[in-house]
């Protein structure tokens, strides 16, 4: 019987063998580990310097909230590398998690990863049942501590079948992450906006009071200009939680992330209104200078 029968047969086996809540647990964390690491292989920006959601900018965002920001501090040198290791991480988690692969190995570096990012983004966020990384963390340990059962140690098999096994996960992580950056999801057209690499933004003509426009810093980083009978004002589009693109909502007069929800009040200088942030979005220095709004 060939390797691969073999391990077909342990994979069918393991699903046959445990029992409807853990089979429950077990499908949902590896499919969403796979949908995590696909969402981001497909997002032209998360490896991108300068994109909207940059790695490097969600580790500078960690840096300034998480309670061991020196350790975010120090990823931040080393970006675009621990953005591919985010990714294939999640893809071998979630296969081995479904294939049944070092399963308690899996299991405890899903647990490992939801403690991580609870610590990075989601800490502050109060109540803290709004955060989903400890809702992740408490099932990964659960599913954990069943594998793990009366063993007490973990099941990484180093003869050369488990070393296949392992090899060929690792491989096929590679292989879809790969795929993912071949089939990059289409960038959102924001219409109005256009690039602040000059300084000249937007004619004041076009802009009445109570209007918004859009742009994007010579970073890459989108903004949105505000005009009120006092003058104008303007913020970074990124949010403060975890690096998504936030949308303003007129008829609400907010700046919301479509991602978790955090909320912001643009005419109050982008405080938080609702978390699971508790830091504004960055100012944008604009002013008028003679028909022009520019930045300064």
């Amino acid at each position: 019987m060939s390797s691969l029968q073999i391990s077909l047969r342990k994979t069918i086996a393991s699903w046959r063998t445990q029992v409807i809540y853990i089979r429950i647990i077990r499908l949902w964390l590896g499919f969403t580990w796979i949908y995590a690491g696909w969402d981001k292989a497909t997002d032209p920006g998360f490896l991108t310097k300068g994109g909207p959601t940059y790695i490097g900018a969600q580790l500078a965002g960690y840096a300034t909230q998480s309670p061991v920001s020196f350790i975010f501090n120090k990823m931040i040198e080393h970006s675009l590398l621990i953005g591919i290791f985010v990714i294939l991480s999640e893809f071998a988690i979630g296969l081995a998690t479904l294939l049944f692969v070092a399963p308690t190995t899996a299991a405890l570096a899903g647990f490992t990863m939801s403690v991580g990012l609870w610590l990075a983004s989601s800490f502050h966020v109060k109540p803290y049942f709004l955060g989903s990384d400890t809702a992740y963390a408490v099932l990964w340990l659960t599913y954990f501590l069943f594998l793990l059962g009366k063993r007490r140690k973990l099941d990484v098999a180093l003869d050369r079948r488990g070393f296949m096994r392992v090899g060929a996960l690792g491989i096929t992580a590679v292989a879809i992450s790969a795929l993912g950056k071949a089939l990059p999801r289409a960038a959102k057209n924001n219409g109005s906006s256009n690039s602040a690499a000059s300084k000249n933004l937007v004619k004041i003509v076009t802009l009445p009071i109570g209007g918004t426009h859009q742009f994007t810093l010579a970073s890459g980083d989108p903004a949105m200009l505000f005009r009120t009978s006092n003058g104008v004002f303007a913020y970074s589009r990124v949010c403060t939680h975890q690096g998504c693109v936030v949308e303003y909502v007129p008829g609400n007069k907010e700046l919301i992330c479509p991602c978790h929800g955090a909320t912001f009040d643009p005419f109050n200088s982008a405080q938080v209104l609702a978390g699971p942030t508790n830091i504004p979005l960055p100012k944008v220095s604009v002013a008028i200078k003679g028909d022009w709004v520019v930045l300064v």
